[in-house]
This record gives C-alpha cells, structure tokens and sequence, in this order.
C-alpha cells in the first residue's frame, strides 16, 4: 500500500501433501472499509473450531476466490503445476483484480498483476494467512464430504494425508477414485508392490498430517 497498490490480495494453498483429495487454492483481499479480523494467522497454528469461526468474519469483511485442482490434474500435471493453476483459478474468480498478489512460498502462478512471492508468508502476511485458513477450511470440507462416501478411508480425520490409518485403510481397501495415482505409496499399491518402503513404518506425509490435518 505504501507503494501505491490499492487492492492488495493474499494468495495461499492446503493440500499439496495428501495422498487423496484436491489441491485447494485461495485468494482474499480485505474490504479496507471494513474493520480487519482479529485472531488471523498461519491456518496450521489455529484450533479447527476457530479457523471456521474466522471463515466466516473473514467471507463478511473480505473478497474471496477459490480454485480448486482436481485429482486427474494433480496426476496428469504434477502437484506444482496444479497448486499454480488453482491459485490462477482462485484470482479469476475474484470479483475485481488485485493490484499486487503475495503468494506464500517462492513459487507463483502467471497473473495479469504484479506478483510478489513471501516464504512463510501465512505467517508474515495477513491477507496471506486469511486465504491460508480459507483454503484449509474448504478442503477440509471437501475431505469431510468424501468420507460419506468413501467411509472406509476415514477422510474425515485424517484429510487425505499418509497417517498410519490411512496407510492400513490403503491396504485393507486399495486406493479410491480420488487417491492420487502419482504418488509412491498409491502406485506401488497398483503396481503390486506391497509394502512399499514409505507405507512401512511413519512417511513424511505422516508426520505432516499431525500438523495439517488437525
């Protein structure tokens, strides 16, 4: 703002680490007449029952757009292409374009602004932070709706990521049609390979779905 931006729009993702479900990117700018929400931060810090109390304050008092990348292009395009077009897909679907972008991370999505990337930025930027908790809500929803009909993999706790339940849910069951067929522990599953080496024992995936999938 002080350079002049006069809409500035945070963009962050939820979703790059699971072994199920969609990539879901968000993109917020807050309404500068509107009073800003108190209580924003990294999604990952905050407690379940307040990153829904702040989805809602934040939807009142901001713009919000969503993109969300599907499975099949998850697999098809790799898991980076599709966390940046589903954060081109959540500025799109803003109802005005920003002046200035700031995406978490260091990797950005081609938009028709200026773009600025922040590492740890949820934890830096606060209209980062509140597009943090808007994607982490909406997919958490997604993985919620996905476990009425998929039960036996226990969506709803876990959310998708590589837990020991999940990983025995895999091999009680198999993979689902929204598993995603890329990655090493699901394609060793259809290639026959039991165990493969990360369903033995805690996986990366595990140890971040203690911290994601809270």
């Amino acid at each position: 703002m002080a350079r002049g931006a006069t809409v500035v729009c945070g963009i962050d993702e939820a979703g790059c680490g699971p072994w199920a479900g969609p990539v879901v990117a968000a993109a917020v700018i807050f309404d500068r007449s509107k009073k800003t929400p108190r209580g924003i931060n990294d999604s990952k810090l905050l407690d379940p029952e307040i990153r829904e109390k702040l989805f809602g304050v934040i939807h009142e008092r901001a713009m919000v757009g969503i993109g969300i990348a599907d499975v099949e292009r998850i697999d098809r395009d790799n898991i980076l292409q599709a966390r940046l077009w589903a954060m081109q897909q959540a500025v799109l679907s803003l109802a005005a374009l920003p002046c200035i972008a700031l995406v978490d991370g260091d990797r950005a999505p081609i938009l028709s602004c200026t773009v600025e990337t922040i590492v740890e930025g949820d934890r830096k930027s606060l209209s980062i932070a509140a597009a943090s908790i808007i994607a982490k809500v909406t997919r958490d929803r997604i993985m919620v709706a996905l476990h009425e009909e998929y039960p036996d993999y226990g969506f709803a706790q876990h959310k998708g990521y590589g837990t020991v339940e999940h990983q025995a849910a895999l091999a009680r069951c198999g993979p689902s049609p929204h598993h995603r067929r890329s990655w090493a522990p699901i394609r060793a599953l259809l290639e026959g390979i039991l165990p493969h080496p990360e369903v033995r024992g805690e996986s990366r995936a595990s140890k971040d779905s203690r911290e994601y999938a809270a």
